[in-house]
């Protein structure tokens, strides 16, 4: 059963779902997504039928690693964490997922487990198909198909630059590619700088480069002491974007 403050949570997700999300402002946005860019209304229209929508507030989780992978999901307003956990129960976040990207569709093309635990950073909206209709609205439409596999390749080109940075980088240039990968996905314009949109635990940063949280910290203190990063509360704001990418790339 649920608590009264996941109901509380659930009413407030669902009251945002009502206020954005009517069925023209469904196409439009599903027209501005990765996995359906390019195809016309009549087609978005029928993407939207076969879809399912549903709010998710803040701290829900979409999927379980290892669980049965049985829907392909689609953000379309929020973001969520994506977690791999290994036998010993060690975490590592692999990545977050914002408006207009998929996610969840790996597994409905390998084993039919879901590779990872998903979890939404902020209240959400997702929309997500069945297998079945997803095969089916990929049979009618080819543009559907082609736009996977170009996802998926820059999916597998980002998980391969992310191994060569381990590889062959120090930890501050691992931290100054995560900032620049952040601010390329989320990074909205303040008065100071670029300010990530949602909130980015210092945790969060040491997963997914890599490094310890102690490096991270410590890092992250130095450049707030050069004006390049703010941090407020989980909140980071690139100051000096140009000083991040002479970090990332010193040569």
């Amino acid at each position: 059963m649920l608590s009264l403050r996941q109901r509380k949570d659930m009413a407030r997700a669902g009251q945002m779902v009502q206020q954005d999300m009517s069925a023209s402002s469904l196409l439009h946005r599903l027209g501005k997504t990765e996995l359906f860019a390019g195809l016309p209304p009549s087609e978005l229209a029928e993407v939207l039928a076969a879809g399912r929508v549903r709010p998710l507030a803040k701290g829900a989780t979409i999927f379980n690693q290892g669980t049965p992978a049985e829907r392909a999901h689609l953000v379309l307003e929020g973001r969520i964490r994506i977690l791999q956990t290994d036998g010993d129960g060690a975490q590592i976040l692999m990545r977050f997922i914002g408006p207009g990207e998929t996610f969840g569709t790996v597994g409905l093309f390998t084993d039919h487990l879901y590779p990872a635990h998903a979890v939404a950073v902020t209240d959400c909206v997702e929309i997500s198909w069945t297998e079945k209709d997803l095969l089916d609205l990929m049979a009618r439409h080819r543009l559907i198909g082609i736009n996977l596999m170009k996802v998926m390749g820059t999916r597998l080109r980002e998980t391969q630059d992310r191994l060569r940075e381990l590889a062959t980088q120090g930890a501050e240039r691992r931290i100054a590619n995560t900032l620049l990968r952040l601010a390329a996905q989320a990074g909205k314009s303040v008065g100071d700088g670029m300010e990530i949109d949602f909130p980015v635990r210092r945790k969060d940063m040491a997963e997914i480069c890599g490094a310890t949280l102690h490096t991270v910290s410590r890092t992250l203190k130095s450049w707030e002491k050069l004006g390049m990063v703010r941090t407020n509360r989980q909140r980071l704001t690139i100051q000096n974007i140009d000083g991040i990418r002479r970090r990332a790339d010193p040569f």
